[in-house]
């Protein structure tokens, strides 16, 4: 192995634990029960080489609040 590569490898596994270790000490991107009133949903999907998303729902837990979701604006009294 060349004296290139070893630092190219060396360098690319100091930055993934630091990625790592930077992550695991951040605040959530929601907190949870911020709004009593709310359920908080999180999806989260990493890829495996870098890439994901996260996302983050706020549903009511009052179920007709919820049900209005799903009727559409034009038919609402």
């Amino acid at each position: 192995m060349s004296l290139f590569a070893f630092f190219l490898v060396i360098g690319i596994v100091v930055m993934t634990a630091f990625v790592a270790v930077v992550s695991q000490r951040r605040r959530p991107l929601e907190e949870d029960e911020t709004d009593p009133d709310y359920h908080t949903l999180r999806s989260d999907y990493q890829s495996g080489m870098g890439g994901g998303s996260v996302r983050t729902w706020k549903v009511p837990k009052d179920p007709q609040e919820y049900a209005r979701f799903f009727v559409p604006k034009s038919k609402r009294k």
